[in-house]
């Protein structure tokens, strides 16, 4: 049976520089259909990665499930390894998250550079400025995409467009976001499951990977249109069925992260008691472990 939740909260995420972040947007509702609320960050010039973290431990209500908008991992089951021919791969998710922070513990607010800079590291992703490195992939099945991830497989069936992790060039890219969230998933204290890597019990908080494409496309976005930028444009994809919740009070423009956070917050609402997305076909427990899951891809 699926975990019953007491609140829904969506994150979009960032892996930018700099130790606040416009681009964060944190949403949260409660059971029920009452319109979804952006939380506040500290500061008004937007949200630490560490405040984010403090209040993902500290305020989230006890119950509640929580949707990061980033990769909770790596590919794995392509190659066998994260990271071939080094040494230090690790074996699997928690390992994988560990070795990120212990390479980048001095680095502020979550950030990753010491990571990309790594000379075994490098070699696997594509980087700012032309940067490839010699195990990123340019041919062969995954072409110049760089390689994905059995969930990302599975959300390019679904008419996503997914990009790959070790893929850190372009306005699609998550792979800075990614790699500073596992420092973040590092850090939880162990009554925070993280979905599917940990058994997720009862009366318990729940932190999952989410792609926003997935609540937009329920709410009768178009795949390559998913991005809402007004408030009328996202009254109208929180009344759709799928979604059914009330909407925000608010007129004329509001910031696209803003509206993904939103919206997922409801959609995770309307979602999260469906058996078929704790157990998509796809997911065995070696992937569970290794590579972790999109939660709303069955």
């Amino acid at each position: 049976m699926p975990p019953r939740f007491t609140h829904f909260a969506a994150i979009d995420w960032s892996g930018a520089a700099g130790t606040s972040h416009k681009g964060i947007a944190v949403a949260i509702c409660a059971a029920g259909d009452a319109a979804p609320v952006l939380v506040a960050p500290p500061s008004p010039r937007g949200w630490a990665r560490t405040e984010v973290l403090r209040w993902l431990v500290e305020s989230a209500p006890p119950t509640t499930m929580i949707g990061f908008d980033m990769g909770i991992s790596l590919a794995h089951a392509d190659c066998g390894a994260f990271f071939p021919g080094w040494a230090q791969s690790p074996a699997d998710a928690r390992a994988l998250w560990a070795l990120v922070e212990e390479i980048c513990a001095g680095e502020p607010d979550l950030g990753v550079a010491p990571f990309l800079a790594h000379p075994q590291a490098a070699r696997h992703f594509r980087q700012q400025g032309g940067r490839l490195g010699d195990l990123f992939p340019t041919s062969g099945p995954t072409g110049a995409r760089g390689r994905w991830r059995v969930a990302e497989e599975a959300q390019a069936a679904m008419g996503c467009a997914p990009t790959s992790n070790f893929n850190l060039v372009g306005a699609a890219q998550v792979g800075k976001a990614s790699l500073a969230g596992m420092r973040l998933l590092h850090r939880l204290p162990d009554s925070i499951a993280v979905w599917p890597v940990d058994e997720v019990a009862p009366r318990r908080k729940v932190v999952a990977e989410i792609y926003t494409a997935i609540a937009a496309i329920a709410a009768g976005r178009r795949a390559g249109a998913s991005k809402i930028r007004s408030h009328e444009a996202l009254a109208e994809a929180l009344a759709h069925p799928a979604i059914a919740s009330a909407a925000p009070t608010g007129t004329g423009p509001i910031a696209d992260h803003a509206a993904d956070a939103l919206l997922t917050a409801a959609w995770l609402r309307r979602h999260a008691h469906l058996p078929a997305l704790w157990a998509p076909a796809r997911l065995t427990p070696a992937l569970a472990h290794t590579e972790g899951w999109t939660f709303g891809v069955a």
